[in-house]
């Protein structure tokens, strides 16, 4: 088990405001796992007990909506923290965690978190600043569902996922994803998906091998998710 104090991931959450008499304590009461591609961190409505700290892997968050689908919001990838909000709030999540590939976590209690977010002034700060930038992305996606039509919503969908996960060594975006779960990002009926994502790869915007997408242009699909073409 990797120390909290030697960890590199530390220095991109809000964990790296914490001094190294906190991270020992920290790393004393912390537990690691590896979760397995498809299990379920937690799901809406649970109470949490601690923080996630992401060492590897990826999981997506999803909103399950009236008509009984999933509707991804957001990913959460290796150096984030998951579950801040809840456990400063005292709320129930209100969205599901399931990993999209294999992950290594580490799992902080909430008393070690709430003890170093009322003695560390930096730390709460860091936390609260990190609430309020997702604050902030809730609020664009909100918005983009509610002014943009579904070809620039799919668009902005394979912009995030490229800035997300980078490209592998062929040029491809490093996450697969199904076809569902694409429609269920970008808000439409799967089988209107896969029509969009042919009518992209025939204008030359993308490149599809199975689950594999390549953007072959990213000014041209900004330009899409733009409105100018």
């Amino acid at each position: 088990m990797s120390k909290c104090e030697q960890c590199i991931i530390r220095k991109f959450s809000s964990l790296r405001a914490l001094n190294k008499e906190e991270l020992i304590k920290i790393s004393g009461c912390k537990t690691s796992k590896v979760v397995k591609k498809g299990e379920v961190l937690f799901e809406e409505g649970d109470y949490l007990n601690g923080v996630y700290c992401i060492r590897d892997g990826a999981c997506k968050l999803t909103k399950l909506s009236a008509n009984g689908k999933n509707h991804i919001v957001k990913f959460i990838t290796k150096g984030d923290l998951l579950g801040q909000r809840s456990v400063i709030s005292d709320e129930s999540v209100n969205l599901s965690a399931v990993a999209v590939n294999d992950m290594e976590v580490c799992f902080i209690p909430r008393d070690e978190i709430m003890s170093s977010f009322k003695e560390n002034s930096e730390f709460s700060v860091e936390v609260v600043r990190d609430i309020c930038y997702d604050l902030k992305t809730s609020d664009d996606v909100t918005v983009n569902m509610a002014q943009k039509n579904v070809k620039q919503r799919l668009a902005d969908s394979l912009l995030y996922l490229h800035d997300t996960f980078g490209e592998d060594a062929e040029g491809y975006i490093k996450i697969q994803l199904s076809r569902e779960e694409i429609a269920g990002m970008v808000g439409t009926a799967t089988e209107s998906l896969i029509r969009m994502l042919s009518e992209f790869g025939k204008k030359g915007l993308i490149e599809v091998k199975g689950k594999r997408i390549k953007i072959v242009s990213i000014l041209k699909i900004q330009n899409v998710s733009d409105g100018i073409v």
